[in-house]
């Protein structure tokens, strides 16, 4: 790597080192807790894994650029400069190892907000040349067709026929005036398609008003993940610019949390003005819909249940009681794990990690901490509302030959709604 990027990745550094990060290095009293927090050090035993450890290359350029005593240190021959080999030791620490799922910020005694310092971090990893290539594929395949995976409107349309035939429902594309603009996940389309057909069945269900946009159907944010905030501002941009064509006055974002968080939360900053319209969770839809009457169930499921609460959603965002106000709809025999909510343990697969190949046997790693709470309360089935966190379970519970399915909250609910007549059509008239 030459000079020059590497001076470029700790300008990057340097730009993200501001009051509240100056702050927390200052405040940290080396108390370890927040490796207690982390499914990776907790699973692994690995040091290295502590959260506050994998921060050493921000917290270097902050002592050296901003502290009497590293510029001291620095006049007597005694600064620890960060190096390209130190970036490029610190990437599988800063990308393969966390997912930011705010577990460690949650417990800091000190209320040092270490995913936020990760997230920082990854911006000067980023311009330095060192960051993982499935991330960095992504991130492209995100500016040049809209999607992380490379997913076109053509492939989405198919699934909306397929949709519309099994339903016999519309999908309103494209629709001036309605209240909702509904995000898709490539995730989703991919794995989930039976996510589509639930939104759907509930909204006509419901009388909703919404629709899809074929300018932007992306809800996933690859510069949030990757630490890229150029890219970040302009996947809000065609958002904000979708919902303003069509002039909705709200966005959802699909069963996915990072989507969710990148909208909802950075995305006003990112592009530096507010939203003329309101960023809600399906499932925050989905409860308002529940508490106006508006969701009719029949039914209840009657295994063992658990859920597994996105850290997106419920850590992060306080999306907590909505789920399982959902739950209590179609659930009889409901239990939650031990640790749930705000506490609740980070499946591993987030933050990008899931698109870092490179990370798989951490990810699984990392894993047997949501495993060993899922045998805590033996389920039966696990219900989720992120793609992701949906995708590593399956995997995760193949992996250790756990025979139990995993399901969305959304299509759950889907399943149990009351059956409505539907209107005549003039062939029925004709008839």
């Amino acid at each position: 790597m030459s000079e020059l990027t590497l001076e470029r990745g700790l300008a990057a550094f340097r730009a993200e080192v501001d009051g509240p990060v100056a702050a927390f290095f200052s405040s940290c009293v080396h108390c370890g807790i927040c490796a207690q927090a982390c499914p990776f050090y907790v699973e692994t035993g690995d040091p290295k894994y502590t959260p506050i450890l994998k921060l050493e290359p921000l917290r270097r350029v902050w002592e050296n650029d901003f502290t009497l005593w590293g510029r001291i240190k620095g006049l007597i021959g005694l600064q620890q400069k960060v190096t390209d080999q130190m970036l490029a030791e610190w990437e599988e620490l800063l990308y393969d190892s966390c997912t930011m799922c705010g577990r460690c910020s949650m417990v800091c005694p000190v209320g040092n907000d270490l995913a936020l310092m990760i997230r920082k971090s990854r911006e000067g990893m980023v311009q330095s040349g060192h960051a993982p290539e499935g991330l960095i594929a992504a991130s492209v395949r995100a500016i040049q067709t809209g999607s992380p995976m490379g997913l076109q409107w053509k492939t989405l349309a198919v699934q909306i026929k397929h949709v519309e035939d099994s339903s016999g429902l519309a999908v309103p594309v494209d629709k001036d005036g309605a209240e909702y603009l509904v995000l898709l996940s490539s995730m989703e389309v991919i794995n989930f398609p039976e996510y589509l057909e639930a939104i759907t069945r509930i909204f006509a269900h419901a009388g909703v008003s919404w629709t899809l946009s074929t300018d932007c159907f992306e809800a996933t944010n690859a510069g949030i993940q990757i630490g890229n905030k150029d890219v970040a501002a302009e996947l809000v941009e065609r958002v904000v610019a979708a919902a303003e064509k069509l002039r909705v006055s709200k966005v959802i974002s699909p069963e996915c949390g990072h989507a969710f968080t990148a909208i909802r939360w950075e995305g006003p900053n990112l592009i530096g003005r507010s939203y003329p319209f309101k960023v809600f969770h399906i499932i925050e839809v989905l409860d308002e819909l529940r508490a106006a009457g508006r969701i009719q169930t029949e039914g209840m499921e009657t295994d063992r249940l658990s859920m597994h609460d996105p850290c997106n959603l419920a850590r992060k965002s306080g999306v907590i009681q909505q789920q399982r106000n959902l739950m209590n709809l179609v659930a009889e025999n409901f239990v939650d794990l031990k640790e749930h909510g705000k506490l609740q343990w980070c499946c591993g697969a987030g933050g990008g990690v899931s698109s870092n190949e490179r990370a798989e046997p951490l990810k699984m790693a990392a894993f047997k901490h949501k495993k060993a709470q899922i045998e805590e309360v033996n389920a039966e089935r696990m219900v989720t509302m992120c793609a992701t966190c949906r995708t590593q379970l399956e995997e995760g519970l193949e992996e250790f030959n756990m025979d139990i399915p995993v399901v969305g909250l959304t299509e759950m609910i889907a399943e149990h709604l009351v059956e409505k007549p539907r209107p005549a059509s003039p062939a029925d008239a004709q008839a």
